[in-house]
């Protein structure tokens, strides 16, 4: 199994442990964020969905243009717009793109995200919504007459759209909760999943494989972690503690500065991982995510580049062919992922698999 790296880029720099600067959409950050990660070695890079952050559209539509072999994966909160309006958007970025977008399908953990912006169906409802909304932009994608569409959220009259994505525009698809996974199960292509545990994801990986094996699916599978590098063992550790600190003092001195804390499955999750223990499995570090409530993608692996290349070998045994690594100096940090990780992980893939090859 090959591996694949994404990145995450924002409209300003920051982290748990960087304020943010004073311009709201920094375009020169948004460029360099982009390029930076281009010249690292990722593949693609994922630009977030905040309810009260800017338009991610337009963030992807920058960092396309700042870029030329770097594919982009956009979050996208079903249910705030129509789905064929969705279908044209989604395709028409894809062209502007040349090809590289991806779309990450996120239904909302949150209710109160989902009300700020207007939204209050309850959980369930929102991911009955989400399938029903795949259905028919993924229609609007392929079908080349218009369509009527009657359904529980959605009605359409003569649904069509002249311009369609370049390909085959893949579908990431987010949320740990049993509808969740049977809704990934059959629209997915690449299953997204928190830093958990390796037998936390080891259980994930076989439920969304016998969902979609319902539909006569395959699917791949993406994994999100906060690498933290250091020279030797000792230093990095004591890099995870300063870290740690900053974040705890900065909680402190400016209040809830991180997203709002969930009762989603997926922070359950984590919180049961930060329940196992500061230290977890190889070198799973549970300290930022024991802060902000297992809130988001908060677990780190903490160790020597070959310390982390190891752990993330064991994940990619597992399954997981995709990963999603940002740091808490995101420019730097992503710099150093390109010289010390990326490279090291990709290779040991590689003679992992030559050696596997029969003679």
């Amino acid at each position: 199994m090959s591996v694949q790296f994404i990145g995450m880029i924002g409209h300003r720099e920051t982290s748990e442990t960087l304020p943010p600067g004073d311009i709201i959409f920094d375009k020169p950050v948004i460029e360099r964020f982009a390029r930076t990660h281009e010249e690292a070695g990722f593949d693609r890079i994922l630009i977030g969905y905040w309810s009260d952050q800017p338009d991610g559209f337009i963030v992807a539509a920058l960092a396309g243009q700042a870029t030329r072999r770097l594919k982009l994966l956009l979050a996208h909160r079903p249910g705030f717009v129509s789905p064929p309006l969705a279908a044209r958007k989604l395709a028409s970025l894809d062209h502007l793109v040349d090809g590289r977008l991806a779309v990450h399908v996120i239904s909302g953990g949150s209710d109160v995200e989902q009300r700020r912006d207007g939204d209050y169906e309850p959980h369930q409802q929102r991911y009955l919504r989400t399938d029903e909304y795949l259905d028919v932009v993924k229609r609007v994608w392929r079908s080349d007459t218009p369509f009527d569409h009657q359904g529980s959220f959605y009605r359409a009259e003569g649904a069509y759209s002249a311009i369609k994505p370049k390909g085959d525009l893949p579908v990431y698809f987010g949320g740990s909760s049993p509808i969740a996974q049977r809704i990934a199960g059959k629209h997915a292509d690449t299953y997204a999943l928190w830093g958990e545990s390796l037998a936390q994801a080891r259980e994930t990986i076989a439920n969304i494989r016998a969902e979609a094996a319902r539909h006569g699916r395959d699917i791949e599978f993406s994994m999100s972690f906060r690498p933290i590098l250091g020279v030797t063992e000792a230093a990095v550790w004591r890099r995870a503690e300063t870290i740690r600190a900053q974040a705890s003092e900065r909680l402190e001195r400016e209040g809830t500065v991180f997203p709002t804390k969930t009762d989603s499955e997926g922070a359950r999750r984590l919180r049961d991982t930060v329940a196992s223990g500061d230290r977890v499995d190889h070198c799973l570090w549970t300290g930022i995510a024991a802060l902000v409530g297992g809130s988001y993608n908060s677990t780190a692996l903490v160790g020597t580049p070959e310390q982390v290349a190891d752990a993330l070998l064991a994940y990619h045994e597992l399954g997981v062919t995709t990963f999603l690594i940002r740091g808490f100096s995101p420019i730097d940090d992503a710099e150093e992922y390109g010289r010390e990780l990326i490279p090291l992980v990709r290779q040991r893939i590689a003679e992992r698999e030559a050696q596997a090859q029969p003679a």
